[in-house]
């Protein structure tokens, strides 16, 4: 592909603020008559405030306009419980979408927020977010709730103290179905009607033991420690250790950087596969690896402290290999030579091979951080391009960059940082 300039994408960059300004919410919920001003995922499919979406949507609004990013976080932090549990879904306007409501597949803590979270991203976010501007109100603000999910985390979500947090249903990776979390669901057929069968077997399965967080993990029906949930954690924990020493906090920064480290260490010695050179989630109390290659195998790369060779064998063997990974519009979301492979989602589930916009946001940062910026400018022009021929939708085909799911998808603007590159 031809190399182009920052100005060359001009049109893609107005596109995608356009977006930005189209899903934004505002006004004051029934929830304890709160007010709200928040970016969505999409008017048409997802009106409500997702957890990481909305990381995502800060990121993207730091080259829009630093106090919109800054009121996205405020926004969604209002659902901070006082435990640091922080839900995956805020449903500000319930009553005008209740048919949406009805419509997903969620356990609800209360009328307005859901019972489970989502990869833990807003460390990053709340960075972004604050270096653009160098606010130290809003950083003084928002700090002491940032750090007290982050702790949520190890407290109540790593039983066995071995390092790795692990996620309690398949959304709660923001993964949905991803054909690793297979083997636990026992989906009957491979499509919708599958899944949502399978989604509610498990909530049924979870309904005596919802008032006991400890007791649903011990129960092992959905445990798994995901490669991509504990990336986004120790990366958060690294950004949140930084974000402490902004505000002296030096004891919290030791504690952040000590946790980082430690969850570092597990993803390599637990996940990591040395004989295939990738990573694997871990299935169950009895750890299994999944054996299915998608695109969180490689998302250790987003971790400063990866050992080269490690990096060197996720880069050389898998990510830049044709045969998986290295398609035209990389970096499609299960390898190419997987059985489960569905680049154009026929099964009508998600994350089962088409190509997303912010895993390839992860992989470029990962790529710059250990050395391979001709393979991470590559695949910001593939991820451009592919965005100015589909458009701003919520996934696309990694052959074609047809784009498919929902129109004017909010966290396909963080073509924004790379056009800003």
């Amino acid at each position: 592909m031809t190399t182009r300039t920052p100005q060359d994408y001009a049109p893609l960059a107005a596109a995608a603020q356009r977006v930005l300004q189209a899903n934004r919410h505002a006004g004051t919920s029934h929830w304890e008559n709160r007010s709200f001003d928040f970016v969505c995922p999409s008017n048409v499919t997802y009106p409500f405030q997702w957890l990481w979406d909305s990381c995502f949507h800060a990121i993207a609004l730091t080259h829009v306009d630093v106090k919109l990013a800054q009121q996205e976080l405020i926004c969604l932090l209002q659902a901070a419980q006082p435990d640091g549990f922080i839900p995956h879904m805020i449903l500000w306007e319930r009553e005008k979408y209740i048919d949406k409501v009805r419509y997903y597949s969620i356990a609800l803590m209360n009328d307005y927020l859901t019972a489970i979270s989502q990869p833990p991203v807003l460390a990053q976010a709340v960075e972004r977010v604050y270096n653009a501007g160098h606010d130290a109100a809003f950083l003084a603000g928002v700090l002491p709730r940032v750090k007290a999910y982050y702790r949520w985390w190890i407290q109540h979500r790593d039983p066995d103290h071995d390092g790795l947090v692990a996620i309690i249903q398949p959304d709660e990776s923001g993964l949905d179905a991803l054909p690793a979390y297979d083997a636990l669901l026992k989906m009957t057929t491979v499509d919708r009607a599958g899944m949502r069968a399978a989604m509610q077997r498990l909530f049924a399965a979870y309904a005596p033991l919802r008032n006991d967080l400890a007791a649903l993990i011990a129960a092992d029906i959905f445990v798994v420690e995901d490669v991509l949930t504990n990336c986004a954690y120790a990366q958060g924990l690294r950004a949140l250790a930084r974000l402490c020493r902004v505000e002296s906090q030096l004891n919290d920064a030791a504690e952040f950087d000590q946790l980082a480290g430690r969850v570092e260490r597990a993803l390599v010695t637990r996940c990591y596969d040395e004989p295939r050179g990738i990573f694997f989630d871990l299935l169950g109390a009895a750890e299994k690896p999944s054996g299915v290659v998608t695109v969180t195998s490689l998302l250790p790369l987003m971790l400063d402290n990866l050992d080269p060779a490690i990096a060197k064998r996720l880069v050389e063997e898998h990510l830049h290999n044709p045969a998986e990974f290295w398609l035209p519009y990389p970096v499609p979301s299960v390898a190419a030579n997987e059985p489960s492979f569905d680049p154009e989602a026929k099964t009508d589930l998600l994350w089962r091979g088409s190509t997303w916009v912010n895993m390839n946001w992860f992989l470029v940062g990962g790529l710059r951080q250990h050395g391979y910026g001709e393979i991470a400018d590559e695949l910001v022009e593939r991820t451009l391009a592919m965005v100015a021929r589909g458009g701003f939708r919520e996934y696309y085909s990694p052959y074609s960059g047809v784009g498919y799911g929902a129109p004017d998808f909010g966290w396909t603007t963080l073509v924004l940082d790379f056009v800003a590159l």
